[in-house]
């Protein structure tokens, strides 16, 4: 009986923490999957060492510890998720074999929807900024320990003090690491000027824009929502395209045609989305690829398009598009 209130009474106190651990190690392993594995060993570890916690810190900073230190082990033998961009330059030859180019054997970094981030609404700017493709991928260019360091105290405002405790290790040693990986992020991590978001009217017009370029293969409409500068990429596909007469030419002979792609939009990242299905032989149209999207006041920036069927399901889609369902009706 004793067992079993403290069973109720653990996963009563607990639970209310598990969508902020899993925002917590995904921003550490850059996988929604190793993210979900890595918080059921939390609470696994966490219930069958519940009988001790003796409660000197909060359970929170508690689960925190073993989250962390969970992900630390995981990175042992993943190492860090890159997205192609983070591999090497952009590539000129749109019309290369790009099957036979594949980087199967990479651990891509992995989007994950909105709905694992919403967590604190007080602080949604904060949440956006810290859970951006663009800055999950950079931390990936960092050891576990300085990834762990930088995050709970630039993304979730810990004290030294509190981060030392978690990982073991001294104050000093936690305000050095700190610094390093401030400073390796600066030089991999792009800068905020030039990618200020157009207003909200401004950007969901930008946006069916694009949606209904891509779905009719429109070529001119869809060069004019691009910059200059767009950046296009696809894993597990290592070549990537950057510049709109590039990105276009990619666009135009390899990947649109007539009726060949519905798009839905969806939240990833804290940047808008398209999941993007493809009509098959048979004219049904199957999940195809996330498309996440940098938006900015001069358009749109840069897309990443995750060719992995199996993340529809983690963002809460169907397998087949609901040819009923506004294509173009953008949530955020």
């Amino acid at each position: 009986m004793v067992a079993a209130a403290r069973n109720e009474e653990f996963v009563r106190l607990s639970e209310p923490y598990r969508r902020e651990l899993l925002a917590h190690c995904y921003r550490m392993l850059g996988s929604i999957h190793d993210s979900e594995d890595a918080v059921q060993e939390t609470y696994l570890h966490a219930w069958r060492g519940y009988g001790a916690f003796e409660g000197r810190s909060s359970l929170r900073t508690w689960l925190y510890r073993i989250a962390t230190r969970t992900c630390l082990k995981a990175l042992q033998s993943v190492g860090r998720r890159p997205l192609p961009s983070g591999l090497g330059g952009p590539s000129d030859d749109t019309g290369g074999d790009l099957v036979r180019r594949r980087g199967l054997d990479t651990p891509w970094l992995q989007p994950a929807p909105d709905a694992l981030f919403a967590v604190d609404t007080a602080n949604i700017v904060v949440s956006r900024q810290s859970t951006r493709l663009a800055f999950v991928a950079a931390l990936q260019h960092l050891p576990g320990r300085q990834r762990a360091v930088l995050i709970l105290r630039d993304v979730l405002a810990w004290h030294a003090e509190e981060v030392a405790d978690v990982l073991g290790t001294s104050t000093a040693a936690v305000n050095s690491a700190l610094q390093r990986a401030r400073a390796q992020l600066s030089q991999v991590s792009p800068t905020e000027e030039g990618l200020r978001e157009p207003t909200d009217p401004s950007r969901r017009a930008l946006l069916d824009r694009y949606a209904t370029a891509f779905q009719n293969a429109d070529i001119a409409a869809l060069t004019a929502v691009l910059t200059d500068d767009v950046t296009w990429e696809m894993p597990p596909i290592p070549a990537w395209f950057a510049g709109r007469d590039t990105v276009v030419r990619f666009l135009a002979t390899r990947v649109l045609g007539p009726e060949v792609h519905r798009l839905v939009p969806i939240g990833v990242n804290g940047q808008p989305a398209f999941a993007s299905y493809a009509r098959d032989r048979d004219g049904v149209y199957r999940p195809h690829a996330i498309q996440v999207l940098t938006v900015t006041a001069a358009g749109i920036a840069g897309v990443v398009a995750f060719l992995d069927p199996d993340l529809f399901a983690a963002c809460g889609l169907p397998p087949v598009f609901a040819a009923g369902r506004p294509a173009r009706e953008h949530r955020q």
